[in-house]
């Protein structure tokens, strides 16, 4: 319809073309800010080393760090590296690199499926979208402002939709308790290929993350007051999710100092199944006035 804001066709923006031996090119995206998006490197290079598996593996794990501030308008090669290779496991290197720069570096572990012990932690928050979405919309008609705020706008032309537990953490500058909860799932429908979805939730866990270090201290990503930026980003695959429905999000921080802050996740699909946990540190330096009162303090 016009006037709607336009979304990314995200699977088309994830996918990797192979152009040598243990070479792939991932495509120019939407940037957050000046930079390239960090959980753009972070799926294009999955999908990368899943290129690489030829048995019935996928990918359990990966820890990923970012190098270099990646430029949004440039491709990225990615280099693939087999470290090991077993009946049951497999582990990858996969670097990145724009303009022969290393900008990305991320080690991935495979698994083959088996049956064994499980147990599982309950989801923190309540499991019922229809209220997040009804309270955001309540929410909204009180704060009219919050409609023109820029992040209102890049999230609408997001392929992740997304509805927070909390609005007030998501676009106010109050503090708040380190500890958030947002629904996501993809806009359009991507399909069942277990690569892919998996892909698609490693994209969505490094949106409205590392803000939780910063909640306490009522400043968010963008502000004047700070420089911030992801140093890492871990994920542990516990199922394929299916991203076309509705996933809990539920983050916290449980610790900043020395100009970082921790940050760590659980996804959770509508029936309270644990299926990804995520972790993060963050740059959260003060700027400003803000490091000027630190100093005197």
């Amino acid at each position: 319809m016009k006037g709607e804001p336009k979304t990314i066709d995200l699977p088309t923006i994830l996918a990797v073309e192979a152009t040598d031996h243990g070479f792939y090119e991932g495509a120019p995206g939407p940037a957050i800010g000046p930079r390239m998006f960090g959980g753009q490197a972070v799926a294009q290079a999955l999908l990368a080393a899943c290129q690489e598996e030829t048995h019935d593996r996928l990918p359990h794990s990966l820890h990923a760090y970012f190098l270099k501030a990646g430029s949004s308008d440039q491709p990225v090669s990615y280099r693939v590296t087999t470290l090991s290779e077993g009946r049951s496991f497999a582990t990858r290197r996969v670097e990145g690199m724009q303009d022969d720069t290393m900008i990305f570096s991320m080690i991935a572990s495979f698994h083959s499926p088996e049956t064994g012990f499980e147990h599982t932690s309950p989801a923190p928050f309540d499991l019922d979208v229809s209220a997040a979405i009804e309270a955001l919309d309540r929410w909204r008609e009180r704060h009219s402002q919050a409609n023109a705020s820029p992040i209102v706008d890049r999230l609408q032309k997001r392929p992740i939709e997304i509805v927070p537990l909390d609005p007030g953490a998501l676009f106010g500058a109050q503090a708040r308790e380190p500890r958030t909860g947002v629904w996501m799932r993809m806009r359009e429908p991507a399909g069942p290929d277990p690569l892919l979805q998996r892909a698609l939730l490693a994209y969505a866990s490094d949106m409205m993350f590392l803000r939780n270090a910063m909640l306490p201290h009522a400043i968010r990503p963008g502000s004047t007051k700070v420089q911030a930026a992801s140093l890492d980003h871990a994920i542990y695959f516990h199922e394929t999710p299916d991203f076309d429905h509705w996933h809990l999000y539920a983050t916290e921080s449980p610790w900043a100092g020395h100009a970082r802050g921790l940050n760590r996740g659980h996804f959770y699909d509508e029936s309270g199944r644990m299926v990804a946990t995520v972790s993060q540190e963050s740059l959260m330096r003060p700027k400003g006035e803000a490091l000027e009162r630190m100093r005197s303090a």
